[in-house]
C-alpha cells in the first residue's frame, strides 16, 4: 500500500510539473508572437555564435554552381557580411543560409526580380500568415555554428549501419524479463547487466553519430514545420506573390510525403520541437540510453535520408528561401525610405537616375540625387565622402537585383554584373605587392567586360594608387577610358584632378567639397557636378597639430608645383 501511495505522490508531482511546463511554453509562445507583431520593421541586429558567419559564408561559396555570384573582392568591398547582419531576421539555419546566398547572387532577369519582389510584398501585406510562418521557423531553429550542409554532406556519405547487435541485446533483455517470472533474482540481474552494458556502449556509439543526430533533429523539426508551411501557403494565391508562394508550399508538401517513414517514431531520436521544454524529453533520454532506441532508429533513418536526398535538399532550400523573403520584408519595412527600382534589360550602356539615395549601413546618411547617362569620375578632398558614395550606389544596385528594392525614393538603372576594386591590400604571404593585387583586380573587370555577357557596372576607388604619380595618371586614364569604350558603367573616385581633363567627354565630373573655417573643417556630403577645386590634406596636417614649419614648407612646395609644374 505504501508503494502505491508513494507512486501516486510521484505521479501527481510529475503531472503538476508537466502542466507547469505546458503553461510556461504557452506563455513564451504568446510573448514571442506579441514581439513579432510589435517589433516588425524596427531596426535591430542579431547575435551569432562564434564562427557562424564564417560557416554561412563557407557554405555559400562551396556551392558547385556559383555562376552569377559577386566575387570575393566585391563582397568584401561592399561589406556583404555587415549588410547580411543588417537584413537578417531569420530564425532557422536554412533561412540564414538562403538569405546570404541571395545577397551574393544578383539576378540578371527583370522578370525574376519582379517575382521575388512580389513574394516579399505579399509577405509584408499579410501579417497573420507572416507571423504564423515565423513561429514555425522558430520551431525549426538553428544547427549551431555549423551550416545545414556541413551536417548533411558527411551524413549522406556515411556507410550504412547494421542494427543486428542492438536487436540481439534487446532480445536478450526480453528473455531476461521472461526469466524473471520464473526466477526473479536471476532474471532481474541479467536484465540489469544487459541494461548497464547498453549504457556503457551507448555513449561510445552516440559519440560517433552525435553530429548526425543533431542533423536528424533539425530535419525532423523541418519536416514537422513543412506540413504546416504547406497548409498556410495553400490558399495564398492572390496576386503574383501569392501564386508563387502557393507553388512553393505545394512543392514543400510533396517533398515531405516521401519522409513518412523517416518521421515515424522519430521521437526516439530527438525532441520534435526545438522550443520544447517538456519533461518527457528527460524520460526519453533514459530510455534511449538503456535500450538504444535512438541508435536503432538512426540506422533506419539514414537509409531513408540517402534515398531521398534530392527531395530533402529541395525542401530545405525552398523553406529557407521563403524565410529569407520574410527577413527581407522586415528589413525593407525598417528603412527610412525604399522604392521598387525600375530595371531595364534593354539598357546597353551607362545610365542611372535616382533620388534620395542613401546607404543602409550608415546612420543619418545624407541622401543624394543622381541623373547620369555616362561614366562618373568623382573627385574631392579627403574624408569628403567619395568612397562612401560609390559604395552607396553599388549597394543599391546590388539590392535592386537581389531583394528587388533600393535604398532611395526612386531608382532607375539597367541590369548589370557588379564588380568593385576598392579596399584592396597587399598579399605578403603570396608574395604579391599592392600594385600587383590592384592590377589583377582591375584586370578581372576588363576580362568580364570582354566576355560578351551581361553588361558590367564597376566601382573603383583610387585607380592604381600603388605606383608613382606620372605612371598612375597615364595608366589609370587609359584604363578608365578603355572601360568606357567597352560599355562598362564605371564609377571611379580619385584624388588625381588631372584625370578630369584627360577624360573630358568620356566621364562626367562630379565632386564633394568641404567648408574650412578657422581651425575646423566640415562636410555636407552632397554630390555636386564638376571637378573638385579644393585641397585639404595640408590643412588637415595643421589642424591635427603638425609643426608649423612642416605645414608651411608643404604649402610652399605644393604652390610651386601647381604654378610651375615642378618640385623644389
Amino acid at each position: 500500500m505504501e508503494y502505491i501511495i508513494l507512486f501516486a505522490v510521484f505521479f501527481i508531482i510529475f503531472v503538476i510539473y508537466m502542466i507547469r511546463c505546458i503553461i510556461e511554453d504557452g506563455r513564451k509562445k504568446r510573448l514571442f508572437e506579441r514581439t513579432l507583431r510589435t517589433e516588425y520593421g524596427k531596426r535591430k541586429e542579431k547575435n551569432y555564435p562564434d564562427g557562424r558567419l564564417a560557416s554561412i559564408q563557407k557554405t555559400c561559396l562551396a556551392d558547385e554552381d556559383r555562376e552569377g555570384f559577386i566575387d570575393d573582392i566585391t563582397a568584401r568591398d561592399l561589406e556583404i557580411d555587415r549588410l547580411f547582419v543588417r537584413i537578417d531576421r531569420t530564425f532557422s539555419s536554412a533561412g540564414e543560409e538562403s538569405l546570404y546566398r541571395m545577397l551574393r547572387a544578383p539576378l540578371l532577369s527583370a522578370a525574376k526580380i519582379d517575382d521575388r519582389r512580389s513574394v516579399i510584398s505579399w509577405i509584408d501585406s499579410h501579417e497573420e500568415e507572416r507571423i504564423g510562418l515565423q513561429l514555425l521557423y522558430a520551431g525549426i531553429g538553428k544547427t549551431g555554428k555549423h551550416s545545414v550542409q556541413d551536417y548533411l554532406g558527411p551524413l549522406l556519405e556515411m556507410e550504412d549501419r547494421s542494427n543486428a547487435g542492438h536487436f540481439a541485446v534487446l532480445l536478450l533483455m526480453a528473455a531476461s524479463m521472461i526469466l524473471a517470472f520464473f526466477n526473479t533474482g536471476i532474471g532481474l540481474i541479467c536484465f540489469l547487466v544487459l541494461f548497464i552494458y547498453n549504457l556503457l556502449t551507448y555513449f561510445r556509439e552516440k559519440k560517433t553519430i552525435d553530429p548526425y543526430i543533431t542533423t536528424f533533429g533539425y530535419v525532423l523539426r523541418l519536416l514537422a514545420a513543412a506540413g504546416s508551411i504547406s497548409e498556410k501557403l495553400e490558399g495564398a494565391g492572390d496576386g503574383r506573390g501569392g501564386e508563387l508562394l502557393s507553388g512553393m508550399g505545394k512543392r514543400i508538401g510533396d517533398d515531405k510525403k516521401v519522409f513518412a517513414g523517416f518521421e515515424r517514431f522519430s521521437f526516439l531520436v530527438t525532441a520534435e520541437n526545438a522550443m520544447s521544454s517538456s519533461p518527457m524529453d528527460l524520460v526519453m533520454e533514459y530510455l534511449r540510453m538503456g535500450f538504444h532506441l535512438n541508435l536503432i532508429k538512426f540506422n533506419s533513418m539514414l537509409g531513408i535520408m540517402k534515398e531521398h536526398s534530392k527531395e530533402l535538399t529541395e525542401m530545405t532550400e525552398t523553406a529557407g528561401y521563403i524565410e529569407a523573403c520574410i527577413s527581407v520584408a522586415e528589413f525593407v519595412k525598417s528603412l527610412q525610405t525604399s522604392c521598387e527600382p525600375v530595371l531595364s534589360e534593354e539598357q546597353k550602356g551607362p545610365g542611372l537616375k535616382t533620388e534620395g539615395l542613401f546607404h543602409p549601413l550608415v546612420r543619418d546618411c545624407v541622401p543624394n540625387d543622381v541623373d547620369i547617362s555616362e561614366c562618373m569620375l568623382l573627385t574631392g578632398s579627403n574624408a569628403s565622402g567619395k568612397s562612401t558614395f560609390i559604395r552607396t550606389v553599388a549597394v543599391s544596385q546590388l539590392l535592386s537585383q537581389t531583394i528587388g528594392y533600393a535604398c532611395a525614393k526612386s531608382f532607375e538603372s539597367g541590369i548589370f554584373r557588379i564588380y568593385t576594386s576598392m579596399a584592396l591590400r597587399d598579399d605578403p604571404e603570396g608574395g604579391r605587392s599592392y600594385f600587383i593585387v590592384e592590377t589583377e583586380s582591375l584586370k578581372r573587370i576588363v576580362d568580364a567586360a570582354s566576355d560578351g555577357g551581361c553588361n558590367v557596372m564597376c566601382f573603383i576607388d583610387e585607380v592604381l594608387r600603388g605606383t608613382n604619380t606620372a605612371e598612375r595618371i597615364a595608366a589609370s586614364s587609359c584604363i578608365l577610358e578603355s572601360l568606357s569604350d567597352m560599355g562598362v558603367f564605371c564609377f571611379a573616385a580619385t584624388h588625381d584632378l588631372e584625370l578630369c581633363s584627360l577624360l573630358l567627354g568620356v566621364y562626367a565630373d562630379y565632386h564633394f567639397e568641404e567648408t574650412v573655417m578657422d581651425d575646423d573643417i566640415s562636410f555636407d556630403y552632397l554630390l555636386r557636378k564638376g571637378g573638385a577645386n579644393g585641397r585639404n590634406a595640408i590643412k588637415l596636417l595643421s589642424m591635427m597639430g603638425y609643426p608649423d614649419e612642416v605645414v608651411k614648407r608643404s604649402e610652399e612646395r605644393c604652390a610651386l608645383f601647381l604654378s610651375e609644374g615642378r618640385w623644389e
